[in-house]
């Protein structure tokens, strides 16, 4: 049984879908790019190489940089297009079943586990902040907020978390912002970011 597409979803969500899921989707594309290079020519630093504290090489080198054995990068590759493919069917008035908005929420609170524990590769063991990986943890963070909250409020979860989903989702800039400034300041506390930049 198809769970209800409401106005919400094809004015504010799918959009936003198909946007987070580009901007991951660039992301992905430019880590697998500086892999590439960095294969290539293992000497050279990467464009994305700002600084110590600000680079990419350390972290696409690293063991938590190919997690499953081949570089992370490409799990971006392959899964930032479900935000964008369920965004561009929102708009052409998709109605989706409850088991595929559910199977989309596994899949995005999977990338959510997964960009926290990356987070935390960066931050404590490998001590450095990559550009285009912050991109993705900018993406998959609001990804996840909009997409839990948007399957609370439609009773997915259960009927009884309809109103926290409501309430929760009218503050979900605020959410998102508070979550992202989180990040930052254990960033900022472990590694002094301001005074290295």
């Amino acid at each position: 049984m198809a769970v209800r597409t409401d106005r919400t979803d094809r004015t504010i969500l799918a959009p936003f879908l198909i946007v987070a899921g580009l901007l991951g989707l660039l992301a992905s594309f430019q880590l697998t790019l500086g892999k590439l290079s960095s294969l290539e020519n293992p000497q050279e630093s990467l464009t994305c190489d700002f600084s110590v504290l600000v680079q990419c090489s350390a972290n696409i080198a690293s063991e938590a940089g190919a997690v499953l054995g081949f570089p992370n990068p490409l799990i971006g590759l392959m899964t930032f297009v479900a935000p964008v493919a369920v965004g561009a069917a929102l708009l052409a008035r998709a109605e989706f079943a409850g088991w595929f908005w559910l199977t989309f929420q596994t899949g995005i609170t999977a990338g959510m586990v997964f960009v926290t524990w990356l987070q935390y590769q960066s931050i404590f063991v490998l001590g450095t902040l990559c550009p285009w990986c912050m991109v993705t943890w900018a993406v998959i963070v609001p990804l996840f907020w909009a997409v839990t909250l948007r399957n609370t409020s439609a009773g997915l979860f259960s009927n009884r978390l309809r109103p926290a989903g409501d309430y929760l989702g009218s503050w979900i800039i605020p959410l998102v912002f508070a979550h992202l400034l989180a990040v930052a300041l254990v960033a900022q506390f472990r590694l002094d970011v301001l005074a290295r930049l």
